[in-house]
């Protein structure tokens, strides 16, 4: 099992910060537009440096997605700011209608996902953003799973034509991958290779399957672990290389068992190559009050689930 040496923990929302910043300096027609959550979407830098290209609509999400399609039709490239639950939940007809459907420019940009929104508690904590997202016609989905990722994904984003769903979080979470990286939409990302069975995991359990890695070795499991952090366009390719060589499949998200990765994964399976598959998710519930740490143990996410997982899954491997 490969080692991930990191040099601090950061929240990934604060890459998105960076990497919209970085983009006010490069691209003109970068807008960015925000629902009363300039602080906790770390866009300060962007309004400081470029007021006169940042918008704050309140708290009115509705109607900063309206604005934002309208935008793209004079050629600006908006990115909108908000939790993930208010990014799409409350905006669902907006982003369908006004952005989707006419394969409008904009990046839904939402931090806050999943329960590790913590002590906010269930009505904050969106749990079925991805699967909304990814039924979308034209919509791309990206999960990224650090600080460095979440930077460089923003950035890739504004080069592509078309409508994103961009989803990141509030907790600190080791920050593992180069600070250099290229990011490839739809390119999933290698992390370690192995033989007895595939881990795809994206977004912050990307890090919970690589400790889930390490104490599978301990046990003599070879475990082959591969980021996915786009859901959509899946990089079918990929997974069905690696599902192929080891006979067997967990996925591990901070999502609804229904409807994200594994979801997609299954799907992916049950078409080109029927094989066992085990999904680490919340299995059809809503969040709830707490820590970030109690939520996860509490719903299933930590690397122990994931390997126990995977014990399931070998169990089960012809």
């Amino acid at each position: 099992m490969k080692d991930f040496p990191y040099s601090e923990s950061k929240d990934t929302r604060s890459g998105f910060g960076a990497g919209l910043h970085e983009l006010g300096k490069t691209n003109e027609n970068v807008v960015a537009l925000c629902a009363d959550l300039t602080g906790s979407l770390k866009m300060d830098a962007f309004k400081k440096d470029f007021p006169e290209r940042f918008f704050q609509v309140g708290i009115a999400e509705a109607n900063m997605m309206s604005m934002a399609a309208g935008m793209t039709i004079g050629g600006k490239i908006p990115f909108t700011g908000t939790f993930a639950n208010f990014s799409t939940g409350r905006v669902y007809d907006q982003i369908r209608q006004s952005i989707a459907y006419s394969g409008k420019n904009v990046k839904i940009c939402a931090s806050h996902a999943g329960v590790t929104l913590g002590e906010d508690g269930a009505t904050h904590q969106i749990l079925e953003d991805l699967g909304m997202m990814r039924m979308l016609p034209h919509m791309t989905v990206i999960n990224p799973c650090d600080f460095n990722q979440t930077k460089a994904a923003t950035i890739a984003i504004a080069a592509h034509e078309g409508p994103v769903y961009l989803r990141f979080g509030r907790p600190v979470v080791p920050n593992f991958t180069p600070a250099d990286q290229q990011f490839e939409i739809g390119k999933a990302v290698m992390l370690n290779e192995g033989a007895d069975v595939s881990i795809f995991a994206t977004g912050h359990l990307v890090w919970k399957a690589i400790l889930a890695g390490k104490l599978l070795a301990d046990k003599g499991i070879d475990a082959e672990i591969i980021n996915i952090h786009t859901i959509k366009p899946l990089d079918a390719a990929a997974i069905l290389q690696s599902a192929r060589k080891t006979r067997c499949v967990v996925s591990a998200e901070e999502h609804q068992m229904n409807g994200g990765l594994g979801d997609s994964i299954a799907q992916l399976l049950a078409r080109e190559e029927p094989l066992p598959l085990e999904m680490v998710a919340v299995n059809d519930s809503f969040g709830e009050s707490g820590t970030p740490d109690q939520l996860m143990e509490k719903y299933g996410l930590m690397e122990n689930d994931i390997v126990a997982a995977v014990e399931r899954v070998m169990a089960r491997k012809k």
